[in-house]
């Protein structure tokens, strides 16, 4: 201590005292420090990064663009080479919308322009060649059939781009929408929208004429945009749009080879003159045009070829100009006729059109017994025969042989559809509901007080019952009962009185669970199986498939303008060949010439509300065929076991089965429903599912019955079966009820189908106890490739008007 001052000694830290924890930038290092302490020793994890093949930042970034750029490429080139030298014409469908315009003027605009050449200008005008110096295009324009739906899909399925033409006040009617939504449904190529008539309206009626059409368009299309066709100069104006639009592409015919025909020749053979060769003249589009593939023309089935030929082009880009000279035209005419042939058929590699198997009875049997041996045997058995019959207590073997055998036939398997009686029966109860409304009516319209009133008289119509088939009426009450049975009380059937439930319903089986319980896919198949083809894997197969058509292939290149020589063709194809209806061909993957079980993925359209019965016989568009079948309705759910549907439901997507040939999917269907009168209804759309005839669909009916006698946890049930056995039989099935509960059959009581039941709780009076039991079911086969062409719209606008006043 100095001056009085103590010194304080600096504070020493103890040995409990922790260190300070050093002070941390972020929470990792950096990419630099990491590097710069690792010294270039690579972790697992990074080597494993390199191969997947992960890149870094601005690697990732360049591949982006390299793609832009491809894919930009891609778009140009596809662009510059339809219509081309190099690629076939522009195919341009010109279809009207409208029952009161025509499309003869469009298309004279369009021939008329002055800097293009017409080529294959028939006499109607329905179709011709345009070679467009100023665009440097070929295109090919063809008019369809006011009303012929089957020639708009058709051409459709080919075209390039769809021309509409439109009416000026009301854009497209009741028929020009049906076109629409069948088109949108198989799969819309580029469109272009005109209208004519809209400079000969007055001036101020020109622009809500305008704003109606727009505000009609932007229904469909929202980015549409109609073009005006009055003038040569807006022709030229559509023709540049439609050369310079981006094309839409349609999976399913960039796969195959397709093609139009342009002209048709028959040749009948020596032996009869009902059956030739076809020779098809068209630019092949899609991929390679091989020979030794099938070719299937739409509308009439699948076919062999010969020989493709090459003869010269009939839409040069740069016609050649001759100077006129002393037999030149007798050189070019030799010129034209000499034809190369460019490919003839292999037959070692050509594929056969065996659309089905002939199934061998003798297949999987044991070795065949000689005749010793069956002779052998009939004589044991007339030895040791010895007959079953029912006698009563006590008789003799003397009696019994003096006893005459029933010929009732209750033995006999019954070969009526299950399908039927159930419908039958939902009738009866149908009728018995109906008849105790009608009791009721007739009840309160007697106690009412009558009074009187003065009605103006009404204007009658003398035509209108003349329009009105009354047997479909009839039908479709029918069909509405049925499907409003159905809804009320689904899958309920009641069990027969004359017939025992054990003899009924053999076919059927009790599922502890829908979900969960096994079942054979193999088990009790029909004979139809035999005839069918199976993939022992479809997406495999499908995927190979693809595969090998990115390798490259022989035969004619897309654009070669080629005559298609076609073996063992009728002549009703020949005969059915017009300008106004399309020739189309397409050939055929391997395998898609053979028939199996195909499932299709369907959704009901708006425009439908009709009731549509399972088996019902309907008209489809399956990629590019067109063909008759019953098709079979069943849920979409993701299990092993699909529930069969009796209607085809609203507002849900089903699965319809069918026999028909194959067809890789990704292809769209349309199921059509024909009238009586030949109109076709738009019933569903969809695509195809897969090909698989080991998908299990299984049909369910429920048994119903009623509480007698309500304990505490067991129940008298009734009305269910009708005899002691019957309960004995379907003892070992649980049961359920609406309300929840579940139990089981404990014993029957009585004779009359009374049984006492154990539930996992007391019952509810006004409960009802279900039964559920299941078969599998098949399709029908009823394969069809004819179908028939529909009437037109025209003649059957007034058959439509009344039934949809029925409906109404």
């Amino acid at each position: 201590m100095e001056g009085g001052v103590a010194k304080q000694e600096p504070h020493r830290p103890g040995c409990f005292n922790r260190p300070k924890k050093t002070h941390k930038a972020g929470r990792h290092r950096s990419k630099g420090a990491v590097e710069r302490t690792s010294r270039g020793r690579v972790d697992v994890k990074i080597i494993s990064k390199k191969l997947k093949k992960e890149l870094k930042k601005h690697d990732r970034r360049h591949q982006a663009s390299q793609r832009r750029l491809q894919s930009r490429e891609t778009v140009l080139a596809e662009k510059r080479s339809l219509g081309s030298r190099d690629g076939p014409p522009h195919l341009v469908a010109v279809i009207p919308l409208h029952g009161g315009i025509s499309a003869q003027g469009a298309l004279r605009l369009i021939r008329s322009d002055e800097a293009a050449s017409v080529f294959n200008s028939d006499e109607s005008g329905e179709s011709f060649g345009l070679v467009s110096s100023r665009f440097k295009r070929r295109f090919y324009f063809i008019r369809v059939n006011a009303g012929d739906i089957h020639a708009v899909l058709d051409l459709a399925k080919v075209a390039d781009t769809l021309l509409f033409v439109l009416d000026p006040y009301e854009g497209w009617d009741s028929y020009g929408d049906f076109c629409l939504s069948c088109l949108f449904a198989q799969g819309l190529p580029s469109h272009v929208f005109v209208v004519q008539g809209v400079n000969d309206l007055p001036i101020k009626k020109r622009a809500e004429a305008k704003r109606n059409l727009s505000k009609i368009l932007e229904r469909r299309f929202l980015d549409a945009k109609p073009f005006h066709l009055d003038t040569e100069q807006e022709a030229t104006l559509v023709i540049r749009h439609m050369a310079m639009q981006k094309q839409k592409h349609l999976t399913f015919r960039e796969r195959r080879s397709y093609l139009l025909a342009q002209h048709v020749a028959f040749e009948a053979s020596e032996e009869s003159g009902l059956v030739g060769t076809l020779k098809v003249s068209g630019y092949v589009r899609g991929q390679n045009l091989d020979v030794n593939k099938l070719v299937h023309i739409v509308g009439h089935g699948d076919f062999q070829m010969s020989q493709v030929d090459g003869p010269s082009d009939p839409m040069p880009m740069n016609p050649k100009v001759t100077k006129k000279t002393p037999g030149a035209e007798e050189l070019v005419a030799e010129m034209e006729e000499d034809v190369k042939v460019l490919m003839k058929v292999d037959y070692s590699k050509q594929q056969s059109l065996e659309t089905e198997v002939v199934p061998d009875p003798m297949e999987g049997e044991q070795t065949w017994p000689t005749d010793e041996e069956l002779k052998e045997a009939d004589e044991a058995l007339k030895a040791n025969k010895k007959i079953v019959r029912k006698v009563p207590k006590g008789t003799s073997d003397y009696q019994a042989a003096w006893i005459v055998d029933d010929e009732d036939g209750e033995d006999e398997e019954e070969e009526s559809d299950d399908d039927d009686d159930d419908m039958e029966e939902q009738d009866l109860m149908g009728e018995a509901m109906s008849q105790a409304s009608n009791e009721s009516d007739d009840e309160g319209e007697a106690t009412e007080e009558c009074e009187t009133m003065t009605l103006p008289e009404s204007v009658r119509d003398d035509n209108y019952d003349e329009k009105i088939d009354e047997s479909e009426e009839r039908e479709m009450l029918e069909k509405y009962k049925q499907e409003r049975m159905d809804e009320m009380f689904p899958d309920e059937v009641d069990t027969p009185k004359d017939v025992a439930a054990r003899v009924r319903f053999q076919k059927f089986r009790g599922l502890k669970s829908f979900r969960a319980s096994p079942w054979d896919p193999k088990e009790n198949l029909p004979r139809d199986y035999a005839r069918i083809f199976q993939f022992q894997n479809f997406t495999r197969t499908r995927k190979r498939i693809f595969n090998e058509l990115s390798e490259e292939q022989e035969g004619a290149m897309p654009g070669w303008y080629v005559t298609v020589h076609i073996c063992n063709v009728p002549l009703s194809v020949m005969e059915s060949y017009k300008p106004q209806a399309p020739l189309v061909l397409f050939t055929l993957l391997p395998h898609e010439q053979k028939l199996s079980v195909v499932h299709f993925l369907l959704r009901r359209h708006a425009s439908n509300s009709g009731p549509v019965k399972s088996k019902e016989e309907m008209v489809f568009h399956c990629g590019c065929r067109r063909f008759r079948a019953p098709p079979l309705y069943s849920q979409h759910t993701a299990a092993n076991k699909f529930k069969y549907e009796r209607f085809l439901r609203s507002n849900a997507t089903v699965v319809g089965t069918v026999y028909c040939p194959i067809t890789f999917p990704p292809a769209s269907v349309l199921m059509f429903k024909q009238r009586g009168n030949g109109m076709q209804d738009l019933i569903a759309t969809g695509s195809v599912l897969k090909v698989d005839p080991d998908r299990v669909i299984v049909k369910r009916i429920t048994l119903s019955g009623h509480p007698f006698k309500i304990m505490t946890k067991t129940s008298v049930v009734r009305y269910m079966f009708f005899n002691r056995d019957d309960v004995l039989w379907f003892k070992p099935v649980e049961l359920r009820t609406k309300w929840g509960r579940r139990g089981h059959i404990k014993e029957p009581l009585g004779t009359h189908g009374h049984m006492k039941c154990l539930f996992d709780g007391q019952l509810k009076s006004q409960d009802t106890v279900l039964m559920n039991l299941y078969k599998r079911v098949f399709p029908r086969w009823a394969y069809d490739p004819h179908v028939p062409e529909p009437v037109p719209w025209e003649k059957c606008e007034d058959s439509i008007d009344v039934q949809e006043v029925a409906m109404d």
